[in-house]
């Protein structure tokens, strides 16, 4: 069944003093509920529960704190969750609570799990409703607004589109506030075009995002096959449209040469341990010829990591891709410059390759 992602920022769900948008959420839960009914399964990926939280307890500003932010998301996340419910419940549709953290994105095990959970709630023609679990985790701004998880949500089940709902327009030349020649970018097929836009991190007051995070979580979505649009969730009709495929907001083009799930998982979610700088020609054998990366062809090993971790590879200062590596940090370090002959007498158990192709992902 045809999934559509929706991503809610913390501008659309809850104003400066972390009151609730009622009317905005009730209109955007009419399009979710038109969505599911003509055949797709919406899944919603929203932030707030920090503003909802600061609107219970009556705080003026956003916490900085890591423990009054995770106290306030606990205070707020059921209470935000409640509003999902019972608005998408008045229209006939099923909910579910997900709390998600990094860690079940970057641990393998924790992703499949994931996955498995959402994909028997698409079954059931339930609405998730997904949040990070603020209350335990241990990044301040682990998702970036949850623009990063609403990427890694859509990458987990396949989804056809996904939606990035923000208290702007789109993508704009400028920053349309401080620049009256601004325009609206209207798409986006090369992610080379934005070279030369100014797009910044400025964010609300609620919000921990900004528009850099979305183009981010767009780069990813649509290297997994999945276009993306980022637009105003206060503009009525927006999800329908870009579900249509109506020009709203700026779409991102689906990018072909897709990576399998395992290597979209390993490029965006499996956090690096540490950093390998390699010769030129090993960087040119990864980069052209989709070859293992061989202990010959390492100079210098930085960081502390186990085997199994993933490890940049680098060469001249750039990055060449990422990898799970098949040796630890001290173990490569004595073995790096060696051919496989003088690896195996060094380490007789050692694989013959430090990072295997199946097992890399370019940059």
């Amino acid at each position: 069944m045809a999934s559509v992602v929706v991503k809610l920022g913390s501008s659309i769900v809850a104003r400066d003093r972390g009151e609730v948008r009622a009317a905005v959420l009730g209109r955007i839960c009419d399009e979710l509920a038109t969505l599911h009914r003509g055949g797709r399964q919406p899944l919603v990926v929203t932030s707030g529960a920090i503003a909802r939280g600061m609107g219970v307890m009556e705080l003026p500003l956003r916490p900085r704190a890591m423990d009054e932010l995770q106290a306030a998301s606990a205070v707020g996340q059921g209470k935000l969750y409640q509003v999902y419910d019972e608005l998408l419940r008045a229209r006939g549709l099923q909910t579910a609570q997900v709390l998600l953290t990094f860690f079940d994105m970057s641990a393998r095990s924790h992703y499949v799990n994931a996955r498995q959970t959402l994909q028997r709630l698409l079954e059931w023609r339930v609405v998730p409703v997904i949040n990070e679990n603020d209350t335990t985790t241990t990044d301040e701004i682990s998702f970036g607004d949850n623009d990063f998880l609403a990427a890694q949500v859509a990458i987990l089940i396949g989804a056809e589109l996904l939606v990035l709902l923000t208290d702007a327009d789109g993508l704009f030349t400028a920053d349309p506030r401080t620049d009256p020649t601004a325009r609206l970018v209207d798409e986006v097929t090369s992610f080379e075009q934005l070279d030369s836009l100014a797009i910044g991190h400025a964010t609300s007051a609620l919000g921990s995002g900004g528009m850099r995070s979305k183009v981010v979580a767009a780069e990813m979505a649509t290297a997994a096959g999945i276009p993306t649009v980022i637009a105003s969730g206060l503009l009525p009709g927006v999800i329908l449209a870009a579900a249509r495929g109506e020009q709203v907001g700026t779409r991102f083009a689906a990018r072909p040469g897709r990576y399998s799930s395992f290597k979209l998982w390993l490029k965006y979610a499996k956090p690096a341990r540490g950093r390998v700088v390699v010769d030129a020609g090993a960087a040119r054998a990864l980069r052209e010829s989709g070859t293992s990366l061989l202990p010959v062809g390492i100079v210098e090993v930085s960081g502390e990591f186990d085997a199994g971790d993933a490890v940049e590879i680098a060469f001249d200062g750039e990055p060449v891709g990422k990898g799970i590596c098949n040796y630890s940090a001290v173990e490569l370090r004595r073995v790096r410059g060696l051919k496989s002959a003088e690896v195996r007498a060094r380490l007789p158990r050692a694989t013959e390759e430090a990072v295997h192709r199946d097992y890399f992902v370019l940059a």
